[in-house]
């Protein structure tokens, strides 16, 4: 990487000769907007070290490694503010690093140390239908400025559309889909059956609440960077499977990173897949089942094999055992997101 200033980055001489790298030549090369640079320095502490003589901040060397370790795990899906904390640890010498590295996998994104674990399923978020299983506790949210899922769940009690619209866009913009899934949605829906279970009431809170999750999430998309991967990802309901805001919520997540995906929705014939995976080469398809009766596997050994591969990932509590070889099976958004960009890499 060049330093920022040179001829080609329209820079003076001054700059020129300053030592470091300034915000343009790191965005350039990571790849990521200027302003979210940013935005990691003011929110996580994670930005550059130093002053130049002529009084600009600029990056050194270590701030680079700090930064492409915390570009690394966003883009496997960690929230970026365990990531920040992640690449801020102290790291080890070159030569360690590439020893501790050598026998780790590529398949799930990294833990920070004391990360709880990911909550249950990666289930759909309907309780009418189905019990939503064990999931984090409606808890605070991790931050001044944003809702809790505690306050989330009283503005959807309330339907107050206004206001779960701006907890959701709050959460989804500060920390991503993985994070506001985990932490906001399981648990407000959660909330919701245990309110359906003790009264009978609520089914107007959840379908306000879904309304409202699937309209943040399509604003959010609308605000994805530009693909990078060339073969695009399709996402489906299982045939007579009408749920379809998980597929809707891991579209968003792999949209963020860059990911061009295809929603094909609920109910999605497996006629229909299959000539859409011909017309598109998708890297991977993503087929969700939330009922048993939408579960049974032996479709999913009709679809076709394509050349270069596509991976074939399903999820949700509806499956049926004895699930193709060549089938992967997820339990989390998290395994989700994984099991699909390993595709990609």
């Amino acid at each position: 990487m060049t330093r920022e200033g040179g001829p080609g980055a329209g820079g003076n001489a001054a700059a020129e000769e300053e030592p470091g790298y300034g915000i343009g030549a790191v965005s350039r090369r990571l790849g990521v907007p200027a302003s979210t640079l940013r935005t990691w320095n003011l929110r996580y502490g994670i930005g550059p070290s130093r002053r130049s003589p002529g009084g600009h901040r600029r990056y050194d060397d270590a701030d680079l490694r700090r930064l492409e370790e915390m570009n690394r795990l966003v883009r496997a899906g960690m929230p970026p503010a365990d990531a920040a904390r992640q690449a801020l640890r102290p790291r080890p010498a070159p030569a360690e690093r590439g020893a501790s590295r050598a026998g780790e996998g590529a398949a799930a994104p990294p833990e920070s140390p004391g990360r709880p674990e990911s909550p249950g399923p990666f289930e759909s978020p309907r309780p009418s239908e189905t019990a939503v299983p064990s999931g984090p506790a409606v808890r605070p949210a991790a931050e001044p400025g944003l809702l809790s899922a505690v306050m989330l769940a009283r503005a959807a009690t309330a339907l107050d559309a206004a206001a779960v619209n701006a907890g959701l866009d709050a959460a989804l913009a500060a920390h991503g889909v993985v994070w506001t899934w985990e932490r906001l949605v399981l648990p407000v829906f959660a909330a919701v059956t245990r309110r359906q279970q003790d009264t009978g009431a609520g089914i107007d809170v959840e379908h306000l609440f879904s309304d409202r999750l699937q309209a943040a999430l399509t604003r959010l998309s609308a605000r994805a960077p530009s693909p990078v991967h060339p073969r695009p990802v399709l996402l489906a309901g299982a045939e007579e499977e009408q749920h379809a805001l998980p597929i809707h919520a891991l579209a968003a997540a792999l949209g963020m990173l860059g990911v061009e995906t295809r929603v094909l929705g609920a109910r999605t014939p497996y006629t229909a897949l299959a000539d859409a995976m011909r017309r598109l080469g998708p890297a991977a398809v993503f087929v969700w089942s939330q009922i048993r009766e939408t579960g049974d596997p032996a479709p999913l050994a009709g679809l076709p094999g394509l050349r270069p591969a596509c991976r074939v990932v399903v999820g949700g509590p509806g499956w049926w055992d004895n699930l193709p070889t060549h089938v992967v099976r997820v339990n989390t958004f998290r395994d989700a997101l994984s099991a699909v960009m390993t595709t990609l890499r």
